[in-house]
């Protein structure tokens, strides 16, 4: 707009002239800086254009068609129209804003023709048709440029905020991870605790070497529990299958209850150790908690694509055939691998048994 102003104070006009074009021009930049402003401040989609877009864009609109009746070169001012429809396009329902730049690029091109013949303009029929013509199309190309500078920067702010959001979800889901081990450790520790504490007291003044047996394995629960805690906390756990089927037989076995083990282990690939090794831990506490079980049966199964542990035992209560965090948990850590996790009431009246299975792929 430089230009046109200088051709505007160059020219030989009327005070009044130069004053009306000046600030129309200066009004016209103010009101785009606006218009744009207010779209990228504004959450909401827009639903414009408003009276006041559309009487802006009218006043430049006439600012150029007076320019055209009053200057002989009057081609600077064909961007008047254009610097204020990008803003007020940008305004408008996403739905409309084709039909209304088609819209503001007619009005601008037959303001020209308008304009020239109403004040009997000295300027060619050939040349009002030009800039009638460029006057449009820079509305046109300018529309398309503020569209798209201000579609860029909704794609880096979304990216910005995407990051942020990854950022908070990765937290949240290590917070998970951590929430799950803890719960799995602390919850199958101290329900070994608790047995243990439970007969240490009954063989007190019965069997004091039996009990002090148990005392000293009371002792050394309580440090495996406060060891595996530390190292959860500072995530350098690591357990194996065959570490966790051992203690949970050991566990079932103090409680009473005969415990069957069929398969082995080492046939569980180690990238899926720590997943079993959880899905046996949860099971063993869910037995000790919630059953009045007085056998179990784990069962580990392999055919070289797909890994299925599964542990059953009888002594059902109604509560077995609600899964608890527990379980949904585990069903996350599953499902992460391309696996799942399910908890069933299997057969009815002495014959029913709950059923904690589940299985992932060897391969991914």
């Amino acid at each position: 707009m430089i230009p046109a102003l200088q051709a505007a104070l160059d020219d030989d006009l009327d005070a009044a002239a130069k004053v009306a074009l000046i600030a129309s021009a200066a009004a016209a930049v103010v009101q785009r800086v606006r218009f744009i402003n207010t779209v990228l401040r504004e959450r909401e989609p827009p639903r414009g254009p408003t009276a006041e877009h559309m009487t802006t864009f009218a006043v430049a609109v006439a600012t150029w068609g007076y320019g055209v009746t009053v200057q002989a070169d009057p081609l600077w001012w064909c961007f008047l129209p254009g610097i204020v429809a990008g803003g007020v396009v940008l305004n408008t329902a996403p739905g409309r804003r084709i039909w209304t730049t088609l819209v503001l690029a007619v009005g601008t091109s037959v303001a020209c023709p308008v304009a020239a013949q109403w004040r009997q303009s000295e300027l060619e029929p050939r040349i009002t048709a030009v800039l009638a013509g460029l006057s449009a199309t820079f509305v046109v190309v300018l529309v398309f440029l503020d569209v798209a500078q201000v579609w860029f920067w909704d794609m880096v702010v979304e990216l910005d905020r995407s990051r942020t959001m990854a950022e908070e979800l990765a937290v949240a889901r290590e917070r998970l991870r951590f929430a799950a081990d803890l719960h799995d450790i602390q919850g199958h520790h101290l329900q070994a605790i608790m047995l243990k504490g439970e007969l240490t007291e009954r063989l007190i003044g019965r069997d004091d070497d039996a009990a002090k047996a148990q005392a000293a394995e009371l002792t050394e629960l309580a440090r495996t529990a406060l060891t595996d805690t530390r190292r959860v906390v500072h995530g350098y756990r690591g357990t194996t299958l065959h570490n966790e089927i051992t203690n949970a037989v050991e566990i079932l076995s103090a409680a009473g209850i005969d415990t069957e083990v069929h398969g082995e282990s080492h046939t569980v690939p180690p990238p899926l150790q720590s997943l079993f090794g959880a899905l046996v831990r949860e099971g063993t506490t869910n037995i000790l908690r919630h059953s009045q079980a007085t056998r179990c049966r784990l069962t580990l199964e392999s055919d070289g694509t797909t890994v299925h542990v599964r542990l059953v035992n009888d002594g059902v209560t109604p509560q077995d055939s609600r899964p608890g965090s527990g379980i949904e948990s585990l069903r996350e850590r599953f499902t992460a691998l391309g696996g799942d996790v399910y908890a069933r009431v299997v057969g009815a009246g002495d014959d029913t048994t709950f059923e904690l299975g589940g299985h992932a792929p060897t391969r991914r």
